[in-house]
């Protein structure tokens, strides 16, 4: 008979394992390193914790990577567009996907949508270790979901937990939320490191030997971060982020790692009395449309994923009264702020040592790519100068330290989406112009950032 499973604490700085905790790492001498992990049950033999691995050896073999038959992914529609986008196409046959999101942004809610359409065409289960099965059902009721075959459980221990799953066999299953659960192999309490870490590996583990395709529900810190250990992000499939202003109704679900489809991938929601709602033209939302032309505003063509988007860009620029003007940007890189604003004073002639600068992206997008540079640059510009930008213009490029606009992908895309909202003129990298333009589109290709300027 094997030895049962026992628990040990482990240093997260240097490994070294203790039978009980203490302050300090008796090993590295750290401080506060030590977390409770459970050591695998030795098995038959001399061979320690190894010797369970001889019977998977004996039925293991070594195959070359062209011997593997590639089968096409088969994937599962939500019956919510915008999450099968941000998902690359739809659920995968034994995924694991992780969503967080501040409190109240609508995490819970958006499952409980997909998991409701999902339910009547597969077997579903939701597990709830936050709320009981009353709130669930109101809530279900007052978005008017069809829950007559959606099955429900309310439980945090994830043994008993897997025990009736294995007798229901479901083929999608919501846990809301990790930080709940907890394991009987641990004392620790529930949403502890080593909780979290061991309550994701067994449900993970479930899902592969299943086919289930699970979502994992997860908070996040201050910082916005998921919380718990990062290696729960290397364990899942996907990790799904839910963003959102706290007063806009519009939200996003951002994909930040996907092993079956494209990252940085958007999907764009509104919160409505009835549940969320997918927005199939996220463009038309982030335009402002201003009665007449104001200073400091500049459309962007940028692109999220697969999909072009076009934002607007707000900047104000005014006399500082400090010895340290601010530089604040919410939706961009601060650094790259600052950055721009030396590439306009040491190649564009306009220094802006003494004014406070202020930008924003409207609608609350994050925007992470180069392509915002040059469209930063003109509000910056337009706010400084007071004279608004021509109506209808757009623009997108990296601009480099030199002050070359340098290329970006996806020119074409960009194009059309503009195009398709009315743009009149685009100043776009000149590497990027078309043979061909868009029909009553005027397309300006620049090589330097003062050929930008002199195109205004």
């Amino acid at each position: 008979m094997s030895k049962a499973a026992k628990t040990v604490y482990t240093c997260t700085a240097c490994g070294a394992q203790a039978p009980k905790w203490a302050g300090q790492c008796s090993d590295c001498g750290a401080w506060n390193t030590l977390e409770e992990t459970v050591r695998p049950p030795a098995g038959k033999g001399a061979g320690g914790r190894f010797a369970g691995y001889a019977g998977d050896a004996a039925g293991a073999a070594i195959r070359t990577l062209s011997e593997v038959s590639a089968t096409p992914t088969e994937r599962t529609g939500t019956g919510l567009p915008e999450l099968d986008r941000v998902l690359g196409g739809g659920l995968v046959q034994g995924s694991v996907v992780l969503i967080g999101g501040d409190p109240g942004i609508g995490k819970s809610t958006l499952l409980t949508q997909a998991l409701a359409e999902l339910s009547g065409r597969m077997p579903a289960l939701y597990v709830s270790g936050e709320e009981s099965a009353e709130q669930i059902s109101l809530r279900a009721a007052r978005l008017g979901l069809p829950v007559d075959a959606l099955k429900l459980l309310t439980e945090t221990c994830v043994e008993r937990i897997l025990s009736l799953a294995a007798q229901e066999q479901p083929r999608v299953m919501v846990l809301d939320s990790i930080q709940t659960f907890y394991s009987e192999q641990l004392q620790s309490a529930s949403g502890s490191v080593s909780q979290v870490r061991e309550s994701a590996a067994q449900l993970v583990r479930f899902a592969k030997q299943t086919g289930a395709s699970l979502f994992l529900v997860g908070h996040v810190t201050k910082e916005g971060a998921l919380a718990g250990p990062r290696v729960l992000e290397h364990m899942v499939d996907t990790v799904l982020y839910f963003e959102g202003e706290a007063g806009s109704q519009f939200r996003l679900v951002r994909a930040i790692k996907n092993r079956f489809g494209a990252v940085n991938e958007l999907g764009v929601f509104a919160m409505t009395d009835k549940g969320l709602r997918e927005v199939s033209n996220p463009s038309a939302i982030f335009l402002s449309r201003h009665e007449a032309e104001v200073p400091g505003s500049a459309i962007l063509i940028t692109r999220e994923g697969t999909r072009p988007l076009m934002v607007e860009v707000q900047a104000l620029v005014d006399q500082s009264p400090l010895a340290n003007p601010r530089r604040v940007a919410l939706g961009l890189e601060q650094n790259r702020l600052s950055m721009l604003l030396a590439v306009l004073h040491r190649h564009g002639g306009i220094g802006l040592f003494d004014q406070d600068v202020y930008l924003n992206v409207v609608g609350g997008v994050r925007i992470t790519e180069t392509a915002a540079d040059l469209a930063v640059l003109l509000a910056v510009l337009s706010s400084f100068r007071d004279r608004p930008l021509p109506e209808g213009l757009a623009a997108f490029g990296e601009v480099g330290l030199a002050g070359e606009i340098r290329p970006v992908p996806s020119g074409q895309e960009r194009l059309r989406e503009a195009a398709k909202h009315g743009v009149r003129r685009i100043i776009l990298p000149k590497a990027n112009a078309p043979k061909k333009a868009p029909q009553g589109v005027e397309v300006i290709a620049v090589n330097r950032l003062a050929e930008a300027l002199d195109a205004l």
